[in-house]
This record gives C-alpha cells, sequence and structure tokens, in this order.
C-alpha cells in the first residue's frame, strides 16, 4: 500500500538547515507550525536527530527513528534499519513527516510526495545542507511571507510544494 510521506524543513536562503547537529535559528511561529503539522501523525528521523531533540520523543506522535546499528532500540520509538523498512512501519492511513537529517532528506526527497518548507531569507553558516528543490519536479501549492517580529529578526517564508 502506498504511503503518504511528506517532508518538513526549515531551510536558509543557501539551504543550509544545521550546524553540530543544532538547528540554525529560533523562529517561534516556524515551532508551532510543525507541532500543529506533525502531532498525531509519524515523524521519521535519523539517530542524531533524534537526540537532538528537546524533548524525546516528541509527544504525541510516533517516532520512527533509523538506524544501522542491527537490533538498536530506543525506548518509545519505533526502530527502523533501511529507508524502506522505515517506509513499511509508517502509518497507511495518515500523513507521515520525515523531519531529518540532512541524510535522511537527501534519501526520501525522491519519494516524497509533500515538502511542507519554511525558507529563511539569510545565509547561514552550517555544515548540514537540504539539496536544491528541483521546480521541474515540484509544484508551488502555497506560500506565505512572514515578515520579522518582536521575537524574530529573520524574514521568512512558509512554502508548500506537491509533486509534479
Amino acid at each position: 500500500m502506498k504511503k503518504n510521506i511528506s517532508i518538513i524543513v526549515a531551510i536558509a536562503q543557501n539551504n543550509a538547515i544545521g550546524k553540530d547537529n543544532k538547528l540554525l535559528w529560533h523562529i517561534s511561529e516556524d515551532l508551532k507550525r510543525f507541532k500543529r503539522l506533525t502531532t498525531y501523525k509519524t515523524v521519521i528521523m535519523g539517530k542524531n536527530t533524534f537526540y537532538s531533540l528537546p524533548v524525546r520523543p516528541l509527544p504525541n506522535r510516533t517516532s520512527i527513528v533509523i538506524t544501522d546499528i542491527k537490533d538498536e532500540q530506543i525506548e518509545g520509538c519505533v526502530m527502523a534499519y533501511s529507508i524502506a523498512d522505515a517506509i513499511d512501519k509508517c502509518d497507511a492511513t495518515k500523513e507521515n513527516f520525515v523531519i531529518g537529517g540532512g541524510s535522511i532528506y537527501r534519501q526520501f526527497l525522491p519519494i516524497a510526495d509533500k515538502l511542507y518548507v519554511t525558507k529563511v531569507h539569510q545565509d547561514f553558516e552550517a555544515d548540514c545542507f537540504f539539496d536544491a528543490i528541483n521546480l521541474n519536479q515540484w509544484e508551488l501549492i502555497s506560500e506565505e511571507k512572514c515578515n520579522t517580529d518582536a521575537q524574530n529578526k529573520f524574514t521568512y517564508s512558509f512554502i508548500i510544494y506537491e509533486k509534479k
């Protein structure tokens, strides 16, 4: 059965997504959007992303953690030992969200159905980047521009793409 796979990611203008296994910025509205979209759904991530989370596992979500260590277990998580295994363990009735990191995003990008992107309109120094989004393969569905505010010094946009 086909699984509904989406990627949710925050990307800088230069495609940067992280440094030293940490986010590059704190945008409250982006975190609220992430929570709203992923709560009561399945989230898929690599082990480094799991350990970077402030609360593990994320509440009110099924967490699939991908590892290459056979039989490794993390309490409260569904373990997957390959991308195919992770897909097999996704919920067939709901949207499933890939939440990182860089290698996991790269492997899921060709099979994802939808991209939820927070585009931060600034370059950042990073050691982890998201692949360029090929607009020949993805259709822009919506874009909402957000300005700086008292809590946030970056302009950014919430963008949704669907696979063509």
